[in-house]
């Protein structure tokens, strides 16, 4: 209920912004771009798509996730049934059983989901979104109430929306195209924010959960994941820019071929047929793929509408005018609209950060600001739509402003971090 008064809000205000703009500031053409416009049209004012491009982009991004969910799907029920997920749920057991205790003990689900965790601590999106689905569906099976979400559903949900990621390639990938100065400068302030978001997102469940974060696993495991990812940070701060991508190209893609092999490995001791078990899992895979389009096309309509209607824009000028009349300064306001649209759509957010580097300069504090944004946070709106949609959920009950919450967690340390950083 609560994802479809936020998405009716999108598409009302929108239209009312737009309305204002045609009626009252003589853009007589707005309706036109908003419905039919296309980004790489010269005439097009706004370099935007519209209604019916984002339609296209939406299946077309369906049509890709079809292939990768029906890999990694299939991987994963060889590893179900060679036992491999077992075997990681005992030994994630002892701290998920008390992070998320209504999940039984060595259940499945445990391994789906540190498979997921480590994706996105990797920065794998492509393998992340099928483990994850994979998580919410073995999670789903354990819920009740099939069309509310469940408490463990909404925990898993909100610590993959903080986005604990470990090396920003993407970011920085951006920033190197656009010749800057340094690349890599924001790693260690993107690190920080992940790591700071995902124990805020952490803290907020559980106190709604009533789940005590003080036990002595949690604390360990917490602390001992805290060593690794400030084991690699020191490693990772010693190497140049082209030595980072290639640390990152080389450890994540060898840990996916690792994986690749060691589930073969295991299905052939076991004795299990492999590409039957592949073959059983792409299809699942598939069926995926085609239930959430929808859920993609409806959060990708409502980002356009509220971008080409110029609401965005609306909502930085009266950011900055509110700011500038106390005297404060207002450079981290320029990086904001990639802080504001992040939640809605990484593709979005990632156009208004490369926007931002080209109008202000790759060096410049805006653009460190937009690049820390980038790299802190998942899409909160597109996660909440295609992992709950995946599985029915139509109740979100406290998950959205949980994860709404850890956002703005994630935006304050930011722009703390940035004045720190780089003044």
């Amino acid at each position: 209920m609560a994802l479809s008064r936020i998405w009716s809000a999108f598409i009302i205000v929108a239209i009312v912004v737009a309305g204002i703009k045609c009626f009252f500031f003589g853009e007589t053409q707005i309706f036109s771009w908003m419905i039919s416009g296309k980004a790489d049209d010269p005439a097009n004012p706004l370099k935007m798509d519209g209604v019916i491009e984002t339609c296209w982009t939406a299946v077309n991004i369906c049509l890709k996730l079809v292939g990768v969910l029906s890999l990694f799907i299939g991987f994963m029920s060889i590893a179900e049934k060679a036992g491999g997920i077992r075997l990681l749920s005992r030994i994630v057991g002892p701290f998920f059983s008390k992070l998320f205790p209504e999940v039984p003990r060595n259940h499945p689900a445990h391994g789906h989901m540190i498979m997921n965790f480590s994706a996105n601590l990797l920065g794998l999106d492509n393998a992340a979104t099928p483990f994850g689905l994979k998580a919410m569906e073995s999670l789903q099976e354990l819920n009740p109430n099939k069309e509310a979400a469940s408490n463990p559903q909404i925990m898993f949900l909100c610590l993959h929306a903080a986005g604990l990621n470990l090396i920003p390639v993407s970011v920085i990938a951006v920033r190197a195209a656009q010749k800057a100065t340094d690349p890599t400068d924001i790693f260690i302030p993107c690190m920080i924010v992940t790591f700071v978001g995902t124990i805020a997102a952490m803290i907020i469940v559980s106190m709604k959960q009533r789940i005590n974060l003080l036990q002595p696993v949690i604390l360990l495991w917490v602390l001992g994941i805290s060593a690794v990812i400030a084991s690699l940070v020191w490693y990772i701060t010693r190497l140049n820019a082209d030595g980072l991508q290639l640390f990152s190209g080389q450890l994540s893609n060898g840990l996916i071929l690792l994986v690749f092999l060691l589930i073969v490995l295991g299905a052939l001791y076991k004795k299990i047929d492999v590409f039957s078990a592949f073959l059983d899992g792409a299809k699942n895979g598939f069926d995926t793929a085609i239930r959430i389009i929808p859920y993609i096309l409806g959060i990708l309509i409502a980002v356009s509408m509220l971008r080409t209607s110029g609401t965005f824009d609306a909502i930085m000028n009266g950011v900055k005018h509110f700011f500038a009349l106390f005297g404060a300064d207002t450079r981290f306001v320029d990086g904001l609209p990639t802080a504001l649209i992040r939640p809605l759509s990484g593709g979005a957010a990632r156009g208004m950060m490369a926007k931002t580097m080209k109008a202000y300069g790759p060096d410049s504090f805006a653009s460190k600001l937009s690049g820390i944004f980038q790299g802190a946070s998942d899409t909160t709106f597109y996660v909440v739509a295609v992992y709950f949609g995946s599985v029915g959920i139509k109740n979100t009950r406290y998950s959205i402003g949980a994860m709404l919450l850890a956002d703005l967690v994630c935006i304050i340390t930011s722009i703390v971090l940035c004045y720190l950083f780089f003044g």
